[in-house]
């Protein structure tokens, strides 16, 4: 576990493309897109149709291992709206489990804005939490201090002659971006100009590794 600062507030990034807040026991994530696998599956693009659960799989693990009270979810947690309708029978059991034993809020994202059915939890456009706005898609234009998601940020550098490409956080001196958690998400580059726009002036790629947390400024 990495502890950084960030407006004052003591945070912990994971490796695993989470956040954790000590202070509140709280555990945040961005982006699962549960049911995406079956979304594309009716425009006959058959994927496996594991996503959610194993997505829920590594919520489940993480939430043991940081001892989670709370969990949020910045937006875009099911891959479209009526996602949760076609929940398996074991992600269903899977999401119920844990939406009855944390505090559970869903924020909604583009592509779950009209959600109603999520099995627990409760569902807000955005929260306000401590002093941290909590939001789907970064607003440039908030001064507050800000967590979001939306981006799916990964950080692609070229490693003794290889490409390589790993999920990072984009962090500004008020804008904090999470990458995406789910199982079958894909990465915008974090040095992108719509993340450095969303994150403002002196946006850095975070990437947590072991005991380290590993920081590359992003060009304007």
């Amino acid at each position: 576990m990495v502890r950084f600062s960030f407006s004052g507030h003591e945070l912990i990034a994971l490796p695993q493309a989470a956040l954790f807040w000590p202070a509140r026991h709280a555990l945040l994530v961005a982006d699962l897109h549960f049911e995406k696998a079956s979304w594309y599956a009716r425009f006959g693009q058959m994927l496996p149709p594991y996503d959610s659960e194993a997505t829920l799989a590594d919520l489940e693990a993480l939430a043991a291992a940081t001892n989670a009270r709370e969990l949020w979810c910045l937006g875009d947690s099911f891959h479209d709206s009526d996602g949760s309708k076609r929940l398996s029978v074991r992600a269903t059991a899977q999401l119920r489990g844990l939406t009855s034993t944390l505090k559970w809020t869903w924020i909604a994202g583009n592509h779950d804005l009209a959600m109603e059915d999520t099995h627990g939890g409760r569902i807000v456009h955005e929260a306000e939490v401590d002093g941290l706005v909590l939001r789907h898609e970064a607003d440039p234009s908030d001064p507050r201090p800000e967590l979001s998601g939306h981006f799916h940020p990964k950080l692609r550098v070229r490693v003794r002659g290889q490409n390589v490409a790993r999920r990072c956080f984009v962090a500004s001196e008020t804008k904090l971006i999470l990458p995406a958690f789910g199982a079958l998400t894909g990465g915008l580059d974090a040095a992108h100009p719509e993340i450095v726009r969303a994150a403002g002036p002196g946006a850095e790629a975070l990437v947590p590794v072991s005991d380290r947390l590993l920081r590359f400024p992003l060009a304007a």
